[in-house]
């Protein structure tokens, strides 16, 4: 097959996006279908264009038997809600005519994320010109996030946009998103349910696993043998929440074994560190490469990851797949009910988000008690195993793309669906 993959983030971005869609450009080339990318340069999660790169210029490359379309974008340093739209529109008016260039090609499909949903109309029309199927992907509700997390206001906005989300949803041919609950979202978005379909994030589990020993940042950042490490790495951004990890290190600074390491990039970085400067139970580590993913994710004896009240079942954290595949401990906020309080029932820890109290008290007993962090990360592992390994679910993709897996209309006429509520189309 031919496949036209079309987003903002794409590889080598270490993070994210940019990480899942360069994993499955480079595995659907492996396997032999002709795969392109019309993207834009790597600057994710540090908001600077990586050294190598021009962010104003456009520019072609191989990557790893991907042919990969480089196209300009404005990268703000302090990325806000008026900048970030800024941002996103930029490549979005840079890359369409690009994407146009590339229905000349005649791909079998044309699929893009979101975010941004602002390239959703590119790669309509460019389906339609080549008259391909057009896929999207849904990794964050952009649009609700938008509004939920305050970057955009105004009740009669929302109409507007929501409408306009709607118009431009029923338009593909396959809608997908990470999560049931999201999946559940398209549907009273008015996507018809024999098009939308679950397509999960994923993790490489034979490159991602416990190790049998202490991992090699317990050396490098001089720690004891008997230190329990709580980690988070990552994104450092908005919808993270990370004002929970600061205040957590400040009320268990007299847990003389417990050390809080904080890996990663991204906007919120500079105000973490700030809050955390004069914490000795606290030490941060740079954002670091791929090959030494499971180094780190082994430092871990918990794993952290906090996320914002008003963010739950927008986003689905790329970062839990590693975290469960690591066989170590997670300690989530999340709300009962979402996404990732199922996922981590009887694999993990959920606090109520904002909650610093219970989140340090949750820390306390995990730090406590060795026999349930084992338990919990065995537990963590197995379903990482069993659900989320990496060629198990593109295989599972792939199969869709080819059309073997499409299903079947309901009942005799066509189901569809109004705002979350089925009714027969006759």
């Amino acid at each position: 097959m031919r496949i036209l993959l079309y987003g903002i983030n794409y590889a080598p971005e270490l993070t994210g996006i940019g990480r899942y869609t360069g994993e499955m450009a480079e595995w659907l080339a492996a396997r032999g279908h002709e795969v392109r990318v019309v993207t834009a340069p790597p600057y994710y999660p540090a908001w600077r264009v990586e050294e190598g790169y021009r962010g104003w210029r456009f520019a072609k490359e191989w990557l790893n038997g991907v042919r990969v379309w480089r196209c300009p974008l404005w990268v703000p340093s302090s990325p806000s809600g008026l900048k970030r739209l800024l941002h996103l529109g930029s490549f979005a008016l840079s890359s369409f005519g690009v994407m146009l260039r590339q229905a000349r090609w005649r791909p079998d499909w044309v699929w893009v994320v979101e975010p941004p949903f602002f390239a959703a109309p590119a790669a309509l029309l460019a389906a339609r010109l080549a008259k391909a199927k057009a896929w999207l992907h849904v990794q964050d509700f952009e649009v609700d996030a938008a509004f939920e997390l305050g970057l955009l206001n105004g009740r009669s906005a929302r109409r507007w946009v929501e409408a306009a989300e709607r118009w431009l949803l029923r338009r593909f041919d396959r809608i997908s998103t990470i999560s049931p609950k999201m999946r559940t979202r398209l549907l009273d978005k008015c996507v018809v349910s024999h098009r939308a379909m679950l397509f999960p994030n994923w993790v490489d589990v034979e490159a991602i696993f416990p190790l049998d020993r202490p991992s090699d940042f317990r050396r490098e950042l001089g720690l004891s043998e008997n230190a329990v490490v709580a980690l988070y790495s990552g994104n450092m951004g908005s919808k993270q929440g990370l004002e929970l990890l600061a205040e957590t290190a400040a009320r268990l600074v007299d847990q003389d074994d417990l050390v809080f390491v904080f890996c990663g990039d991204g906007a919120g970085r500079a105000e973490l560190m700030s809050a955390c400067q004069s914490l000795p139970n606290v030490r941060f580590l740079n954002l670091q490469p791929i090959d030494q993913l499971n180094e780190l994710l082994n430092l871990a004896d918990i794993q952290l990851l906090p996320q914002r009240a008003d963010a739950a079942d927008l986003v689905m954290p790329s970062k839990l797949t590693g975290m469960l595949a690591s066989g170590r401990a997670v300690l989530a906020t999340a709300q009962p009910g979402t996404q990732v309080a199922e996922v981590l029932a009887d694999r993990g820890v959920v606090t109520p988000p904002g909650d610093v109290e219970r989140f340090a008290e949750a820390l306390k007993k995990l730090v406590r008690d060795t026999a349930l962090r084992v338990r919990l990360g065995q537990a963590g592992r197995r379903y990482a195993e069993q659900h989320l390994s990496r060629d198990a679910v593109l295989e599972a993709f792939e199969a869709a793309l080819q059309g073997l897996r499409v299903e079947a209309e309901e009942t005799e006429g066509i189901m569809g669906i109004e705002c979350g509520r089925e009714k027969n189309i006759n």
